[in-house]
């Protein structure tokens, strides 16, 4: 059986950049058992052998109020339904020791096989700061090793440590506090209930209880009896006048104080360092302000516009393919479902990658730099109005050029309850698949000529009001989903806001092609699995009664003007008419004739119901969906003057549409028409 480790300690104490270091590319992204919590899972080689290495959610303390926070609990105690980890390397900050020795005293005291990571050792000495790695180790009881990640510095020694822990060589002892007598008796009472194998592990966990359990908590798995005596434990402590937490706290801090482990700033480290500096600017009222526009701006652009290359790259590649798959197979039904629904479909995963990968950059260089913090510092005051905090804000922003994407970029919210929310109102950003469907629309129904007031035009005046629409309704749903189905406590942002550090590119690099292999492994299979069955809605049955006779009609131009333009024009127009009579013959177009007597109070008939269900597998498809349906073929665009003519004239026979359904078939396309796409990432 391969051993395990974990990698614990304090957010922003560089446990990442050690998982990469240790794993280098032996890594996986998964969840953890039953919860949607990314965890990443790498192999790494020691002279023992090759050992798991896991990295648990960084955490302040062995105490937690949310389910999500409990995560790292159940991974370290192997609660979450896996073998508990053999040793346990606590990362902490050389620069910050006190602070994050409190959560590495909280491992030891839980009995666990511990190696210290003294990381940023480079920075710390730098600051005159820099910990006895000996001291520190001969103190707690367990092996440190100093390193710096980042550089690879003791990297070496700290896989030597991790071996001597795993092969058992030295003696481990738990820290020195003692909690008072009171205190002792509650804890005993609840340990008492905790079913487990070991003394300290007991005590572990009923330390985490009593500093956890609250009325307001989200905590699972946790048995009455424990909740019953817990409760009564409180009651207790404030009828005597004590302060539980601050006796069990304060006694692991007077503890760690009287360590003295790191020597105070010197004097040339009291000069106001690089991260002081900035923040003077980056946190100022209307500096930080600015900054933040133009870094969301740079972000959001990039999304929109850097990606378009790419994008388009793949497009023509998957048509270059399709079309050589057409010639090589020649007509038949087995081309149009290899071209139509196995290429199409695999386009239509492969084509959000781009958006996907630079989505994951820019965020993995934010944060790696400590900027995102800030970001969240900044907005949070905002955000809390609609039951939202400040992390939430770059997956909404991020909404607006893709929402698969801003979905996915919701994993970094800590609380199950935020990333919920966060998701189910991101796909009502208008993202920019929905902007070949409004300039089409906006163009269709709307006179070019006309002016609001006499000088803005009402056609850009439309577009820009959609967008504030959907921000504006975004928001409220927030609002009030926040108040009523996924209401919960009211948690506040606690943030750290760490030093400005110079991003590691192999890091961000790794992690950006992790998530995007498991977009394309989880989302992907959903999404060409729901391309396949549209092709099969709107290119079955395959032999259906036509309006004309098509084969005769090509016949008779062709005879009357041999192979002239004319004739190519006439034969483009013919194959387009018998194209869009199939479709309307197709279960695609039965499905929207089915629909028209629903969709009718909106305005639309069934010519617009079947590019609603074209829609579904990308809201840019409604734009061919419906120059189908209109008989001006599938390579119709948004800028098309004839599918334009045509929809505002109402097509064959029809009547001319007014502005009014144009707004309606807008609002349907901002609050109900959800990709398939993004039915699958949610």
């Amino acid at each position: 059986m391969v051993a395990r480790i974990s990698l614990a300690g304090n957010p922003n104490t560089g446990k990442t950049t050690l998982f990469n270091r240790l794993t280098g590319s032996n890594a996986r992204v998964g969840n953890y058992p039953g919860v949607t919590v990314e965890r990443a899972v790498g192999t790494c080689t020691l002279p023992l052998g090759p050992v798991e290495v896991i990295d648990i959610p960084g955490a302040y303390s062995l105490a937690a109020r949310s389910a999500e926070e409990q995560i790292a609990v159940r991974a370290l105690f192997g609660l979450d339904g896996e073998a508990r980890a053999s040793v346990v390397v606590v990362v902490v900050d050389s620069t910050q020791l006190v602070r994050d020795l409190y959560f590495a005293a909280q491992v030891i005291e839980a009995g666990m096989p511990v190696v210290l990571a003294l990381n940023f050792i480079d920075e710390a000495r730098a600051q005159g700061r820099a910990p006895d790695a000996a001291r520190v180790g001969a103190a707690l009881g367990v092996p440190a090793v100093a390193l710096s990640a980042a550089t690879g510095e003791g990297m070496e020694a700290l896989r030597d440590a991790i071996d001597d822990a795993l092969r058992g060589a030295g003696a481990q002892r738990t820290p020195g506090w003692q909690y008072p007598p009171a205190s002792e008796e509650d804890i005993l009472r609840v340990a008492a209930l905790v079913e487990t194998g070991s003394r300290p592990e007991a005590r572990a966990l009923a330390l985490w209880a009593l500093l956890s359990v609250d009325e307001d908590d989200e905590l699972v798995d946790v048995p009455p009896a424990v909740r019953d005596c817990v409760r009564a434990a409180r009651a207790a402590a404030v009828a005597a006048g004590r302060d539980l937490d601050a006796e069990i706290i304060g006694a692991r801090y007077l503890w760690l104080d009287g360590l003295a482990l790191q020597e105070p700033a010197s004097e040339h480290a009291r000069v106001p360092t690089r991260t002081e500096r900035l923040d003077r600017w980056l946190l100022h009222p209307f500096w930080g302000t600015i900054g933040f526009f133009v870094a969301m701006t740079v972000l959001f652009q990039g999304l929109f516009t850097w990606s378009d290359p790419l994008v388009g790259g793949i497009e023509a590649a998957f048509g270059w393919l399709g079309d050589l798959t057409r010639s090589a197979l020649g007509p038949g039904l087995l081309t149009d479902f290899v071209v139509d629904g196995l290429l199409n479909g695999m386009g239509s995963v492969l084509v959000f990658l781009p958006q996907i990968l630079l989505l994951f950059l820019l965020l993995g260089f934010l944060e790696d730099s400590g900027y995102m913090a800030r970001v969240a510092f900044l907005v949070d005051r905002g955000m809390k109005a609609v039951g939202l905090h400040g992390r939430a804000f770059v997956p909404m922003l991020s909404g607006y050029a893709c929402a698969v994407p801003a979905i996915m970029a919701t994993r970094t919210l800590e609380r199950r309850r935020d990333r919920l929310l966060t998701m189910m109102v991101v796909p009502l950003m208008s993202c920019s698949a929905r902007l070949p469907v409004y300039s089409l629309v906006i163009a269709a129904y709307f006179d070019p000529e006309q002016r609001l007031l006499g000088v803005i035009p009402v056609q850009g005046a439309v577009l820009v009001g959609m967008y504030v629409f959907s921000t504006l309704t975004a928001l409220v749903a927030a609002g009030v989903l926040g108040r009523t189905v996924l209401k919960g406590p009211k948690v506040p942002l606690l943030l750290e806001l760490p030093p400005y550090r110079l991003p590691r590119a192999s890091s961000v690099f790794r992690a950006m092609v992790l998530r995007a292999r498991m977009f394309v492994t989880e989302a992907g299979t959903v999404i060409l699995g729901c391309t396949v069955v549209l092709w099969a809605l709107l290119s079955f049955p395959r032999d259906v009664p036509l309006a004309r006779d098509y084969d005769a009609a090509r016949a008779g131009i062709v005879a009357s003007a041999g192979t002239s333009e004319s004739t190519a024009v006439a034969l483009a127009e013919i194959d387009a008419a018998e194209q869009s009579d199939r479709l309307a013959a197709s279960y695609g177009g039965r499905l929207g004739k089915a629909i028209e007597p629903v969709i009718a109070p909106l305005g639309f008939d069934w010519k617009i119901g079947v590019g609603l269900v074209g829609a579904f597998a990308a809201r840019e498809v409604f734009v061919s969906t419906m120059g189908v349906v209109y008989g001006i073929g599938a390579d119709a665009d948004a800028q098309s003057l004839p599918l334009r003519a045509r929809i505002r004239d109402g097509g064959p026979g029809g009547q001319p549409t007014r502005p009014l359904v144009g707004v309606s078939l807008m609002v349907f396309f901002a609050l109900s028409a959800q990709c398939m796409s993004t039915l699958a990432v949610v």
